[in-house]
């Protein structure tokens, strides 16, 4: 990512979204079920996918799995309680 500009997880585009935050079936269906639970937009789905692998990086793992995901939801659920 750094020799295409990108420093922190923040700063990644959509297109180095799909290529560094992959995640399985069952992160895909948590975060869509909590996509309409609490009617987020495709840009809210953005930015728990770069908040998933920030916290996948901080746990040292190779990939974003479903821990990584619900914590990020979890975050994002406290944004819309706290801000809204």
């Amino acid at each position: 990512l750094r020799a295409e500009g990108v420093f922190a997880n923040a700063q990644m585009s959509p297109r180095h979204i799909r290529r560094f935050c992959p995640i399985d079936r069952e992160c895909e269906q948590m975060l869509e079920r909590a996509m309409t639970r609490l009617g987020l937009s495709a840009r809210a789905y953005d930015r728990i996918l770069k908040v998933s692998r920030t916290i996948a990086d901080l746990d040292g793992a190779e990939g974003i799995g479903a821990a990584h995901v619900a914590e990020a939801v979890g975050y994002r659920s406290l944004d819309r309680t706290y801000w809204t």
